[in-house]
């Protein structure tokens, strides 16, 4: 192999752009003949490379303008690899430092990739273990030392200060070195660090280049290695005692003011939610109700069971619920005709555009579940974009782009009517933005109550219990009985009069009225043996309607998907035909979830309570 000095003159080799590496020599050939050819061939490095610090583990790449007569001790290399090793002996004898040789001779080279600073490397390591990157010109240092001396002379990168400043110990050395090779910062951003330090992560204690000499270096992260002035008096002399002690009372320190700055975040948040309350109207405010004050991770499952289609399926194939509220809009068109219409819980859009149809001038269908998304696809579907805005949120939350709406429309109805709270948005709707006369739909609701015996059914569901093959668990009763049972009641099986416990008024009501207490009277109209009490409602819209529409829950009306809500008894007790049933229920929200419902039923001198959720 020939070992060629670098020829300032050689004009071939000072054009930008020159294709390729050098090609082999011949069979049996002495290398390159002359280094004009060499340089000639030496590929263009002007692209791609910026002003980031780097540690390339073996060697810099350099713009090839650099290398023009810069660097008179600098040699280039070609021939086989095995050649090259002695001629690196040679060149490290004539304290030649760095090297040049073209990349497709640079098998053995551990592969950089950023053009600032070098890296050590032990002279027989400097032909091992590299591929071929693409004919880019490497430059080589001998040392950890001189690698990091240039970092400081050309570059003003202190790796030392680096690792003092941030208390690296040798993992976090090792996250350094390779934090700066895979993401080739600038010295700015470097001496900019303050903690946490970017390079945390355990991704980086993967080695970016494999063999990296530098990771192995261990003076940097050793205190009495490198001179280094600490703040408060400290230095490389301080024993490592006296250094743990400062480091133990910052840390208090720190504690100390991460608690209080805990302590203010709270009287910030407080601050804040009280000026929110006490903010006008017109602002996005929160409510007081309970609905409104749970946060998204405690709400979150009520909103995500609305936004999976199948639940909209049911009730968009559920005739009596959704017929009665078409008939409704399209059958009184006076109530909609040019006037602007909110849909709370609007779910897929189908009331929203029914009130379009209707002749609505403008409809705001705001929901806080994913189905919103679906429902902004069937609106373009429908070409109802310009009538129709679709709003995600919560009501309690968003911001409507009107101050007021001349039509409020919802269906929020749940099983037994309240549960589920949703009416508790609406009223809040209605309070801030139905204007001077507007109107709620559906405006009437009435919950009823009536008898049942079944003794099949409560011999399934509670006297099962008794005898499970042969083994006694009737103390799994205390976890049946309390929950409330949903389900389609066979008529034939009522044995009472209805009896209606409540009834509400849109346009009137309160929140705090959703929850109350009411005595009934059943007129029994069979001999039997009374089983269980259920539950259902009947919705009516009437004001300003020019063609009334009603519908039933009830268990003797076609069947709807909020069937019948049942409260079995533990122990039937007999009743006759002619007689007066008197009790007492009791309906509040669960404080725990106020989405549910607890209901307390008092009948033939028993209590039970019942859970509905």
């Amino acid at each position: 192999m020939e070992l060629h000095p670098w020829q300032e003159g050689s004009k071939e080799g000072s054009k930008e752009g020159s294709p390729g590496p050098p090609a082999a020599p011949p069979a049996g050939g002495k290398g390159c003949s002359s280094p004009r050819r060499e340089a000639e061939r030496a590929p263009s490095l002007t692209r791609g490379h910026g002003a980031g610090v780097c540690l390339p583990s073996a060697h810099t790449l350099f713009p090839r303008k650099a290398l023009r007569g810069r660097h008179p001790r600098e040699l280039w290399l070609s021939g086989p690899a095995g050649r090259n090793e002695a001629c690196l002996a040679s060149a490290s004898a004539r304290g030649i430092n760095t090297l040049r040789l073209p990349v497709s001779r640079a098998r053995g080279l551990v592969a950089g990739v950023v053009p600032q600073v070098g890296a050590q490397v032990a002279p027989r390591a400097w032909l091992r273990n590299v591929q071929d990157t693409q004919g880019v010109i490497k430059r080589l240092f001998i040392s950890a030392e001189e690698t990091f001396s240039h970092c400081k002379s050309e570059h003003q990168f202190h790796i030392d200060n680096m690792v003092h400043k941030h208390g690296l110990e040798f993992y976090g050395y090792i996250k350094l070195i390779n934090f700066i090779r895979l993401k080739n910062p600038t010295v700015e951003y470097m001496n900019s660090i303050y903690n946490p330090v970017p390079w945390e992560k355990e991704e980086y204690l993967k080695p970016v280049l494999e063999d990296d000499l530098l990771l192995q270096f261990e003076d940097l992260y050793e205190p009495v290695s490198v001179p280094f002035s600490y703040p408060n008096g400290l230095n490389e002399n301080t024993s490592v005692v006296e250094k743990l002690k400062h480091m133990e009372a910052r840390a208090l320190s720190a504690e100390a003011a991460l608690a209080r700055a805990r302590e203010d975040l709270q009287k910030m948040k407080q601050f804040a939610q009280d000026f929110v309350m006490n903010a006008d109207v017109r602002t996005c405010s929160s409510s007081t109700t309970a609905i409104a004050d749970l946060q998204e991770d405690e709400d979150g499952v009520y909103f995500s069971s609305y936004g999976h289609y199948g639940i909209h399926e049911e009730m968009l194939k559920d005739k009596v619920r959704t017929e009665s509220y078409r008939d409704f809009i399209y059958q009184n068109p006076h109530i909609f005709k040019d006037k602007v219409v909110l849909d709370v819980g609007c779910g897929t859009g189908i009331l929203s555009m029914f009130a379009a149809k209707a002749g609505a001038k403008k409809v705001l269908g705001v929901d806080q579940s994913e189905i919103l998304y679906q429902a902004m696809d069937i609106i373009r579907l429908n070409k109802l974009e310009d009538t129709i805005t679709l709003i995600k949120g919560k009501i309690e939350e968003v911001c409507l782009p009107v101050e007021k709406v001349d039509v409020i429309i919802s269906e929020w109805m749940g099983y037994f009517l309240l549960f589920e709270s949703m009416l508790d948005s609406v009223l809040y709707a209605k309070n801030k933005y139905l204007a001077k006369g507007g109107s709620v739909y559906p405006d009437i609701c009435t919950i009823s109550l009536v008898a049942v015996s079944d003794m099949n059914k409560h011999a399934d569901r509670i006297a099962f219990w008794d005898n499970v093959y042969g083994f006694n668990m009737s103390c799994m009763k205390k976890a049946v009985i309390p929950e409330a049972v949903v389900e389609v009641l066979d008529p034939k099986t009522l044995i009472s009069d209805a009896c209606s416990i409540k009834q509400i008024d849109c346009h009137t009501t309160s929140v705090s009225a959703l929850e109350f207490s009411s005595d009934f009277t059943l007129q029994i109209t069979k001999t039997s043996m009374c089983t269980a009490i259920a539950g259902y409602f009947d919705i009516y819209f009437e004001k300003n309607c020019h063609s009334r529409v009603v519908f039933s829950t009830g268990p003797q009306s076609a069947r709807t998907h909020w069937k019948q809500t049942i409260f079995l008894l533990e122990k039937p007790f007999s009743v006759k035909a002619g007689e007066a049933l008197k009790g007492k229920i009791t309906v509040h929200k669960n404080k725990k979830d106020p989405r549910s419902l607890i209901v307390t039923l008092t009948l033939n001198n028993s209590t039970q309570t019942y859970g509905l959720q």
